[in-house]
């Protein structure tokens, strides 16, 4: 299954204490403070990269935890510094502190972004000797690196996003325009993640189809209606062979529009599947049907090469509209 929502701890590496010390070899026997300072402890950042899978490395390892700096040591050594670490996630990861509430999406173009810094080295008691403290036995312990509780949740950067109801066929189109190979069944559900394939330069998501309340968690498409909020096309499927067009269509428009409003201003096609099932009159009767609904509608069969070929042009029009 696709990992697309965690909750993980980030914290800084620690800063390393500094040291209490003082010069003693056999030329001096009691010589001045040389307590070295402490290391600065680690950042952590993060990075995106091209790669929808990435959050499964947080099932089970929820914690990422810079390196500490290294303790200050005698003759004035510096504790070494923490290692910075970079730990990556999907493009299109929407990244919320949980504790301040703010949130920030990784995108290509974001680079390499601070999480959490490490903590400070402390002093060591070589820093605090003066004109009238001339042998300071205290030294400073390194600072603490922030922690911070964070929610990972992807929304997949696609440009068309596949919507309707279940098993009307939409992981059989996208294996046709795509090439891609999703699992396929003649039973609802057979989708249980979203699926992606590439026509050309755009990427095509196939998400769980949609039930009536999907939005408010019934079935398994609402957890999965964020990934369609980042295209710029719904190809909206329809089964050629329902009895019922107008209320499958409005099901899911429906649900679009409870789960984000800013879905019903998208872009869409409506695509009668299935065409090959249903005879042509009968075919042509449903087709003007679903113009009044949306007149830029068209049906396919994903076994009529010509009817597929003719889909994907008007997918390429409408995406350069």
């Amino acid at each position: 299954m696709l990992t697309d929502d965690v909750v993980i701890l980030v914290r800084g590496g620690s800063g390393g204490n500094g040291a209490v010390s003082f010069r003693r070899n056999g030329q001096t026997a009691k010589g001045g403070p040389d307590g070295g300072n402490g290391g600065k402890g680690a950042n952590v950042y993060v990075e995106g990269r091209d790669d929808i899978t990435l959050l499964s490395q947080f099932q089970y390892k929820k914690e990422i935890f810079g390196q500490d700096g290294g303790n200050g040591e005698k003759q004035n050594k510096y504790g070494k510094n923490g290692q910075d670490s970079v730990f990556y996630v999907p493009f299109g990861t929407k990244i919320t502190d949980l504790a301040e509430g703010k949130s920030f999406d990784i995108e290509k173009e974001s680079g390499k972004i601070l999480i959490a810094k490490g903590g400070e080295g402390g002093r060591g008691n070589n820093e605090f000797k003066s004109s009238t403290v001339q042998a300071p036995r205290y030294r400073e312990l390194g600072q603490k690196g922030e922690e911070k509780k964070l929610r990972l949740e992807l929304k997949l950067i696609a440009d068309v996003g596949l919507i309707g109801l279940p098993n009307v066929g939409k992981s059989s189109l996208l294996q046709a325009l795509t090439n891609a190979h999703p699992k396929i069944g003649d039973y609802p559900f057979t989708t249980l993640e979203p699926n992606l394939g590439v026509l050309e330069h755009l990427i095509i998501a196939d998400i769980p189809g949609l039930i009536k309340g999907a939005s408010e968690g019934r079935g398994l498409g609402d957890k999965f209606l964020k990934h369609i909020e980042k295209t710029t096309v719904l190809l909206h499927c329809i089964d050629s062979t329902s009895q019922n067009l107008q209320s499958d269509y409005k099901t899911v428009r429906d649900e679009l529009r409870v789960y984000n409003p800013a879905l019903s201003s998208k872009r869409e096609l409506v695509v009668l599947t299935k065409s090959d099932l249903t005879d042509k009159d009968k075919l042509d009767e449903k087709l003007k049907i679903v113009k009044k609904l949306n007149k830029n509608s068209t049906c396919v069969s994903v076994i009529d090469d010509k009817s597929v070929e003719i889909l994907k042009a008007k997918i390429l029009e409408l995406i350069k509209k």
